[in-house]
């Protein structure tokens, strides 16, 4: 099944992203087999994130917040709210970035 996970971060906790980003993407990287897209979202492109979104294949919601706890982010406290939603690919072809 496929999952978009929206992120929203603690206002004010940038220096927190900042401090954990490199441990953060390395864990990406490590989880690509399941993360499939992941980014970061903000207002403008230059602010400092807002929070992410990923999307995830996975058997279940519960695998998907099993798997985000052990993300870098999730455990130095960065993030303040975490949706989980069952996505429908509406496209058969795939999405360069």
């Amino acid at each position: 099944m496929l999952f978009a996970v929206i992120f929203t971060d603690k206002p004010g906790h940038g220096h927190l992203r900042a401090r954990h980003l490199d441990a953060h993407i390395a864990w990406v990287a490590e989880h690509q087999d399941s993360v499939l897209v992941a980014g970061s979202l903000r207002v403008e492109l230059g602010d400092v994130p807002k929070g992410g979104l990923w999307i995830v294949e996975a058997p279940s919601k519960v695998a998907v917040l099993d798997l985000m706890m052990s993300d870098p982010f999730y455990i130095c406290g960065l993030r303040e709210k975490v949706e989980v939603l069952h996505w429908s690919k509406a496209l058969d072809h795939k999405v360069m970035v």
